[in-house]
């Protein structure tokens, strides 16, 4: 068993190697490389479900022996600095392993057809098996100076596949926005580990922890310190996981091609922060103001990003904030102590949201051959409706998807979405309160994207042009599709435009029309490929069944169920579980909410009205008269991301633009000023006095005697004066 552990480094070498050499061979070979790239993401694909198979070798060893395992080799080896590198293997480090490498696997298959037809396929899979050898890498890491390391490659990877198609204005500008925003939590995150390591003198986790616990006990450290290195030292995980207020990178990150965006928010990036605070758990778990400045900026995060997510049109962006969201259901449930109910969230929800995404590609990739490859219209769900019958396949494993985050039994995200619920009833009521509310905003949003994306009817069909304003979030589907119906091109001479036409800020309460021109004739959405449906239907069965490992068992003990067991050397739940009387009236309060906010959802946008005509015309009229401003705020409040970004802009970007004219001119006019200055004076004196040197001899005493009068003149008056 050990000869097996001493051999872990292979799972990250593996996808590592592929990079390396599909990205030398497209670097000296471009020709050859390009003519034989399927057999290179075969290649890749291969080394991956190797590292897979030794994951889940791995997973069921700890499953049997329970037991953490490290191994080290000395990197710079001083009489004062001792770095190691090496990996460490427990419940935490094998779960993630098999979490990415899945999650990879499936997105590699995926893309093979995804991208089949993208000039940069070569260059996708290189970047993509890097990515993933540097999360492997993070998560087998053992001290703070290898994860900071594997930290700032993840961050690199993420940079170069959000801006793959960088040709693109919009993309260029989001891996900019994507790495600047982290570059702030990482400095954050490399002072923080600076400030532990002169505290404990040690990067490796386990002397940090103890040293640290010790020198709490005997009160050897300064509280104020500590506190400050902690909360520096999670501003990475909060910069990466996009927790507010850093969190303004994740949706322009969906710029990149979707099964990177799959990949970012199911196991990759975003994870890579939730990871490290569940690592540092026992770090954070003695500093109570750090455990609530933690849950609480997960609390704001979680209600945050379903807020916004409540009106957007892009579906990618929706499911973005929908990713933001559940980020912060996990960040609280950490902030909380509640490790096991955050570390199950971000299984259960990777997996769904795997599905939820490579299920929107699969829907965008049929919507391109009808109106077009741009964002702006292949993810804007105003042209879609009634997909599910084009696309059978991807509208029920896409559905699936929307149970399991809505939190529906008995998917995957119910069970840890229920017990992180419960355990912030528990601790505090305000927190329960959010959390409580999110889940109903969740369900409402979620429901609203698969109704106007899959359900009723197709709203982007053939002939004719159309205009579209933007769809309301308290208006019912058929009143929407008044507003998207399609008008006769005799009607209107518009000429073909590929570009929405800016939303101007300052008339945002009015109707602003959109026209598209180039729409397709007579063309119908067709149901992806074998290779796509492939990962969809497997990534449909981890999200039916994964959930049942977190299920608790009749006895209703602490550790009755099967992932506490697992996790049982890091930690156990801090809030027992309960018996099974109460875990169901625990159900039945969160799946209120859940099922109030589909309720709202189908009403508003479902396919079919169940209000009478003259009800639903007294409804719209009590709407109007009583909760426009308030439905108006809601629907500005999403629609401009809660205004975070205006505001971002004008303080940070303006006001650096400001900043820099303000230096640029105080470096021409005041510092090169007085440098100019002198030798403007000491030129102009000199073109002076040229002109008193005429070369005679009287003039020169002429010019001497006058001045000796003068003096003397200046020396009497100034002597009468005084």
């Amino acid at each position: 068993m050990e000869f097996i552990y001493q051999f872990v480094w292979i799972v990250p070498f593996l996808p590592f190697l592929a990079s390396i050499l599909t990205g030398l061979n497209l670097f000296f070979f471009p020709k050859s490389t390009k003519s034989l790239r399927h057999i290179w993401a075969i290649f890749s694909i291969c080394l991956l479900s190797i590292a897979l198979i030794f994951s889940l070798n791995i997973l069921w060893q700890q499953i049997n022996n329970n037991t953490i395992y490290r191994y080290l080799w000395s990197w710079i080896f001083d009489k004062q600095i001792d770095f190691k590198i090496g990996f460490l293997i427990d419940p935490l480090t094998s779960i993630m392993l098999v979490l990415i490498t899945s999650v990879g696997v499936l997105v590699m298959i995926y893309s093979d057809s995804y991208m089949s037809h993208d000039q940069g396929y070569v260059r996708f899979f290189a970047y993509l098996s890097l990515f993933t050898a540097s999360m492997l890498g993070l998560v087998l890491s053992p001290n703070l100076i290898q994860i900071y390391i594997f930290w700032e490659l993840v961050g690199m990877c993420s940079y170069l596949l959000i801006g793959f198609w960088f040709t693109r204005p919009s993309a260029a500008n989001a891996c900019q926005k994507a790495f600047i925003t982290n570059r702030i939590g990482d400095f954050g995150l490399l002072l923080g580990i600076l400030g532990f390591y002169w505290i404990t003198g040690s990067f490796e986790f386990e002397i940090l922890f103890q040293r640290f616990n010790e020198l709490l006990i005997n009160h050897e450290i300064n509280f104020y310190f500590v506190n400050s290195c902690a909360l520096l030292l999670f501003l990475g995980p909060i910069a990466k996981s996009a927790q507010f207020p850093l969190h303004v990178w994740l949706p322009d990150a969906m710029e990149g091609p979707t099964p990177i965006s799959a990949l970012i928010h199911a196991a990759t990036m975003v994870a890579a922060g939730i990871f490290l605070i569940a690592r540092l758990f026992p770090l954070s778990q003695a500093l109570p103001y750090i455990m609530n400045i933690i849950s609480w900026i997960g609390a704001i995060t979680a209600l945050l990003g379903a807020t916004i997510a409540l009106a957007q049109k892009d579906l990618k962006k929706g499911l973005a904030y929908s990713t933001m969201s559940q980020l912060g259901y996990m960040m609280l449930a950490l902030g909380i102590g509640s490790y096991q109910a955050g570390s199950f969230h971000s299984i259960t929800h990777a997996y769904s949201k795997a599905l939820l995404f490579l299920g929107s590609g699969s829907v965008i990739h049929s919507m391109e051959s009808i109106v077009g490859y741009s964002p702006n219209k292949c993810q804007n769900m105003a042209f879609m409706g009634g997909l599910r019958k084009y696309m059978p396949i991807t509208g029920t494993t896409f559905l699936i998807g929307t149970f399991s985050l809505c939190g529906i039994p008995p998917f995957a995200c119910f069970w840890s979405k229920d017990e992180i619920i419960t355990d912030s009833w528990l601790y505090f009521s305000s927190l329960g309160w959010i959390s409580w509310i999110t889940a109903g905003l969740t369900a409402f949003y979620m429901f609203r994207i698969y109704s106007l994306t899959l359900e009723g009817y197709l709203r982007a069909n053939s002939n004719k042009v159309f205009f579209i304003s933007p769809i309301s979030i308290w208006g019912d589907l058929k009143y929407n599709n008044l507003k998207l119906e399609f008008i006769s091109k005799k009607n209107f001479i518009l000429n073909k435009s590929d570009n929405f036409f800016n939303m101007d800020e300052n008339e945002n309460q009015k109707e602003n029309l959109y026209f598209f021109s180039d729409i397709k004739k007579g063309l119908f959405p067709k149901e992806s490929d074998k290779k796509m449906l492939f990962s969809l239907l497997v990534l449909t069965l981890f999200t039916s069944f994964i959930g049942f490992l977190g299920v608790p068992f009749p006895q209703g003990q602490l550790g009755s169920d099967l992932l506490s067991q697992w996790s049982y050397p890091m930690f156990t739940n801090s809030i027992a579980v309960g018996n099974w009387s109460e875990f169901g009236l625990n159900a039945i309060n969160s799946l209120s909410i859940v099922f109030s906010g589909i309720f709202i959802a189908f009403i508003l946008y479902g396919p079919v009205s169940f209000s009478p005509q003259n009800l639903e015309k007294k409804f719209e009229f009590f709407l109007k008269k009583n909760f426009n401003p308030f439905f108006s705020f809601i629907y500005n409040w999403s629609f401009f991301r809660g205004y975070i970004d205006g505001y971002y802009e004008i303080v940070f970007v303006e006001g650096t633009q400001l900043l820099a004219q303000f230096i640029l001119f105080f470096d021409e006019w005041i510092i090169d000023g007085i440098v100019n200055g002198f030798g403007t004076i000491t030129s102009l004196g000199g073109e002076g006095t040229k002109y008193l040197e005429g070369g005679r001899i009287s003039s020169y005493l002429f010019g001497l005697i006058f001045c000796m009068i003068l003096l003397l003149l200046f020396l009497v008056l100034f002597g009468a004066m005084f």
